[in-house]
């Protein structure tokens, strides 16, 4: 291998040198293929029970609604906790709603309120799981290798999302959708193997946050008063709310636009994560993060979703849902470090909660908007829709963010993945420069 390329992939693959996080790696590896599998059929069963747009925004309202008006409490309690442990709950809870969801199934005992249920207690765990997640991984590597870290996440996620769809709607259409809800009650086992079997001792420390009134509230604060973390979550919120409603969108899209079945659905999904999987490498590889690269990333995410409205033909709407996933990885990653090296490490917790609450909780809203659209106008018009707004959105965030950008010097400096300090100094430094302009 040529010692440029030997170079490249150390780079991209640096953050797995360090054991716990490769443990980890390894173990999320397995479970993720399993959630996606999960996640596709669950929503062709809402279908089938249904036959309604509509149904399936409300079971995403039910699974996202507890982090949109609980996430900030769950970052506090991640705050406060062993995170390590604090996972191994969460992915044990989940693996058992799996398996209730897969017993219900089977037996043809599963009714919509049923799935409604399941989908509320998924969401509730994941109030808490969600922001442990994105902060264990501070704890797992040092504070020059999170931006790969986070990256590599990514890569594991959009694999699965990979994956994940098209085994689920191969195993949809040759066994029925319960054997989905096996295999994800099952891969939760490798993650768990691999959060008991970590050298705790070789964890980063982190001083967790003593019990006090008011944490909450004081988190929300916290963002609001930093103008590129308030600008970013912000950012979130549009895109998340109008821009990712993908779950709602794709069934129509597959069955009344392109004529298809679940196998359409799970080529569509898969598309996505192809596109994905390789913008999570581009972002592997890199050093750098700043907020003018988040602004362009997010523009060109509301180019792609504009693209997907105009595709005459699947094979064309699968290149384009693949372009989709290259922006939507890098801006989703892009502003999840941000607000990772911007904050203090005992806001972490709570900063990646409110990330949480906008990213995951915006779902609630969109969903259901997203599920009317398709009934209304069609799908052509959701994705239409979704990129006039995200392009609004990106536009006026734009001062703010770039602002701080250009202020650091070139638009490649910034929030650079090197040390801790540097980081924080530099954003400070972009603080005071940004008061005087």
């Amino acid at each position: 291998m040529p010692a440029v390329m030997q170079r490249l992939v150390h780079r991209m693959f640096r953050s797995l040198t360090q054991r716990n996080y490769r443990r980890y790696f390894i173990g999320h590896t397995s479970s993720v293929v399993g959630t996606w599998m999960q996640r596709i059929g669950q929503d062709w069963l809402v279908l089938e029970l249904s036959d309604s747009a509509v149904a399936l925004g409300i079971s995403l309202l039910c699974q996202f609604l507890p982090v949109l008006l609980l996430g900030v409490w769950g970052g506090v309690i991640v705050d406060r906790v062993d995170t390590r442990r604090l996972l191994i709950a969460t992915q044990t809870a989940q693996a058992v709603l799996a398996a209730v969801l897969a017993v219900v199934t089977l037996t043809d005992a599963v009714t919509l309120p049923v799935v409604y249920a399941l989908a509320l207690g998924l969401g509730v765990v994941t109030v808490f799981d969600s922001p442990a997640r994105q902060s264990f991984v501070a704890e797992l590597v040092d504070t020059d290798d999170i931006v790969n870290a986070q990256s590599l996440n990514s890569t594991i996620n959009n694999l699965g999302r990979l994956a994940g769809p098209a085994l689920a709607g191969l195993l949809i259409v040759l066994t029925g959708v319960g054997v989905t809800f096996v295999i994800n009650a099952v891969s939760f086992v490798a993650v768990l193997i691999s959060l008991v079997g970590m050298d705790v001792a070789a964890l980063r420390p982190r001083v967790l946050t003593v019990r006090g009134p008011g944490q909450g509230r004081e988190g929300l604060r916290y963002v609001w008063r930093d103008p590129v973390l308030r600008a970013t979550v912000l950012l979130v919120a549009v895109i998340s709310v109008f821009g990712q409603n993908f779950r709602v969108v794709f069934p129509i899209l597959a069955t009344d636009v392109f004529h298809g079945d679940a196998n359409t659905y799970g080529w569509l999904t898969a598309a996505l994560g192809v596109g994905a999987v390789a913008g999570a490498l581009a972002s592997a590889a890199s050093t750098v993060v700043t907020p003018s690269r988040m602004l362009w990333t997010a523009g060109g995410f509301a180019v792609s979703n504009a693209a997907v409205a105009v595709t005459p033909n699947l094979p064309l709407a699968l290149a384009a849902v693949a372009l989709l996933g290259v922006v939507n990885i890098q801006v989703n990653t892009l502003t999840r470090t941000i607000l990772q090296l911007r904050s203090d490490p005992g806001m972490q917790g709570r900063v990646m909660a409110i990330h949480g609450m906008v990213f995951l909780g915006g779902t609630p809203i969109g969903g259901p908007l997203a599920g009317v659209l398709c009934e209304l106008w069609g799908a052509r018009t959701a994705m239409a829709l979704a990129a006039g707004v995200c392009l609004l959105g990106t536009v006026a965030v734009w001062p703010v963010l770039h602002r701080r950008s250009v202020a650091t010097g070139s638009p490649d400096e910034g929030l650079v993945g090197s040390s801790e300090e540097e980081v924080r100094g530099v954003a400070r430094a972009d603080d005071e420069k940004g008061e005087r302009t």
